[in-house]
């Protein structure tokens, strides 16, 4: 049980930690308004969540 909070509580401090980063400190970052970054704010998380697995995927078939 204890592990299970933990991991939610380290969640929610990651979290925490993230927005209060996007709130000051991300409107003094000059990023030129464009569809290209656009583009890569809305699929790179995606894209990097689909090749962290697919690295895990074959790893974890490789050591079997």
């Amino acid at each position: 049980m204890d592990n299970k909070l933990g991991f939610i509580l380290k969640v929610l401090l990651l979290s925490a930690i993230v927005s209060v980063l996007i709130k000051y400190v991300g409107p003094s970052l000059s990023i030129p308004l464009s569809v290209t970054n656009t583009l890569i704010a809305v699929f790179f998380p995606s894209i990097a969540i689909a090749l962290i697995f697919l690295w895990r995927g074959t790893r974890s078939y490789s050591e079997q």
